[in-house]
C-alpha cells in the first residue's frame, strides 16, 4: 500500500531562494507547455502528447539557463502534471461533468515540485534531505521517518511561510485480514451536529471557519487598504496564516476522530452524500464547506485499510425522515431538531435517528453487535 508522510524543511535563507527560483521555473514551463498545446489544436486542430513535449526539453534548456537549474525529473513531472490535468479535462467531459480546461497558473499559484524518483536527485545524508540543486536541507524526521517502507518520490511543498517535504511511501503487505464483526456504527454527518453515532454520542460541529471569520474580515480589510507595497505582501502572509491555522485546525480534529472510530468498530457505515448538488445551496454551503465531510471520510478509509476495519456507504435518501424503529416515513424540515413518530411514539434527536438508520440499512441480515440498534440496545 502507499502512503504519504509529511515532514517540516528548515532550509536556509539561499537554499529558499532556490525553492522559490525552482517554483517559478515550474509555473512558467507548465503555462508554456499549456499555451503550445492550446495552439497546436486551436490552428491545427492537433493534440500535443506528453511525450512530443518530454522530448522537446533538452532543446528548451540549451536555450534558456533557468531551465538548467533545475533537475531534469523535476522538469518531466511539471509536464507529466499537465498531461494528467488533460486526461482529467476528458475524463469529466466523456462523464457529462462540468470540464474544467486546464488553466494557467498565475505568480504563487504553483505551490511544489516533485522529484519522481527518490534516490534520483533526491536522497538522505546524516539525517538530512540532499535534493540535487539545491544541496544538504535540514529536515525535522519525527515519527522516526518513513523508513518501514521504500520511497518512492519526493515533494517539495511550500504553505505560506514554511517547506515541507512529502514522501510517498511503500510499505509491506501485512497481509492483515479484515478484522471479524463485532461492533458496527452508524455514522451522520451533519452541519448542527458535525458527527452523530448509533450509539448515541453527538459530536458538535467546532465550526472552525466561523470562530475565525471575524479576525479574517479585519486581516481582509487591512489587505485591500495596502496596494502594491511590501506591506501588502506581509499583509497578505498574514491572511494565508490564518487560513492555514483553520485548515490546521480541522485536520487535527478528524485524525483524532477517524483514530477513536477505528479504534472502536470493526465496521463504520457512513451515508454517500452528493457534496457538490448540496452546495448549490448557497444558504448553507458555507457551512458545509467548513465542516469538510469528505476529509473524515478519507482519514477514516485510509485508517480502517491499516486497522483491518471496514467502511461502507449506503443510500442518503430520506435517513433523517424514516423512523428507525418502525420505518415510518415522518418528513420534518432542516429546521426540527427532533424526530417524533406519530406511528410507534418514538422521540429522537434527528440525527441519531439518520444513524440508526444509516447502520441498519447496512446490517441488516448481519450476525454480530450493531452498536445502537433497537434490536440490540444494550450494546
Amino acid at each position: 500500500m502507499l502512503r504519504t508522510f509529511k515532514f517540516r524543511l528548515y532550509p536556509s535563507k539561499a537554499q529558499s531562494i532556490i525553492f522559490e527560483q525552482t517554483l517559478e521555473t515550474c509555473r512558467v514551463l507548465y503555462n508554456n507547455a499549456l499555451e503550445e498545446r492550446k495552439n497546436a489544436w486551436e490552428n491545427e486542430r492537433k493534440s500535443t502528447s506528453y511525450r512530443e513535449q518530454q522530448n522537446n526539453l533538452p532543446k528548451l534548456k540549451s536555450n534558456k539557463s533557468s531551465l538548467q537549474s533545475v533537475h531534469s525529473q523535476v522538469l518531466q513531472d511539471v509536464l507529466h502534471r499537465l498531461d494528467q490535468a488533460f486526461h482529467n479535462f476528458f475524463r469529466r467531459v466523456k462523464a457529462g461533468e462540468k470540464p474544467g480546461y486546464p488553466r494557467f497558473k498565475a505568480v504563487n499559484r504553483f505551490d511544489s515540485f516533485t522529484y519522481p524518483q527518490f534516490g534520483n536527485g533526491a536522497k538522505f545524508r546524516d539525517r538530512k534531505l540532499w535534493l540535487s540543486k539545491v544541496g544538504e536541507v535540514n529536515i525535522k524526521l519525527h515519527r522516526g521517518g518513513p523508513f518501514n517502507g521504500w520511497i518512492k518520490n519526493c515533494t517539495i511543498r511550500h504553505d505560506v511561510d514554511r517547506w515541507f517535504v512529502c514522501f510517498t511511501v511503500g510499505l509491506p503487505d501485512t497481509k492483515l485480514g479484515k478484522r471479524e464483526i463485532k461492533t458496527a456504527v452508524g455514522v451522520d454527518l451533519g452541519v448542527t451536529n458535525l458527527v452523530a453515532l448509533s450509539t448515541g454520542e453527538l459530536i458538535e460541529n467546532p465550526r472552525w471557519l466561523k470562530h475565525s471569520e471575524e479576525r479574517l474580515a479585519v486581516a481582509q480589510r487591512w489587505l485591500s487598504c495596502k496596494k502594491g507595497s511590501k506591506n501588502r505582501e506581509k499583509q497578505r502572509l498574514k491572511v494565508a496564516r490564518l487560513h492555514r491555522k483553520i485548515r490546521c485546525q480541522r485536520a487535527d480534529f478528524f485524525h483524532k476522530l477517524s483514530r477513536k472510530l477505528v479504534d472502536s468498530y470493526d465496521l463504520i457505515v457512513f451515508e454517500k452524500l452528493n457534496i457538490a448538488k448540496m452546495i448549490q445551496n448557497s444558504y448553507a454551503a458555507k457551512c458545509i464547506v467548513d465542516a469538510a465531510w469528505r476529509q473524515l471520510v478519507l482519514f477514516t478509509q485510509y485508517k480502517a485499510e491499516e486497522a483491518g476495519a471496514v467502511v461502507q456507504f449506503v443510500d442518503a435518501a430520506n435517513t433523517s425522515q424514516q423512523c428507525s424503529s418502525c420505518s415510518t416515513l415522518v418528513p420534518k424540515d432542516l429546521s426540527e431538531r427532533l424526530h417524533a413518530c406519530p406511528a410507534c411514539g418514538l422521540v429522537l434527536n434527528r440525527d441519531l435517528n439518520a444513524a440508526r438508520n444509516i447502520l441498519m440499512r447496512n446490517t441488516v441480515g448481519l450476525t454480530g453487535r450493531a452498536c445502537g440498534s433497537a434490536a440490540l440496545a444494550g450494546c
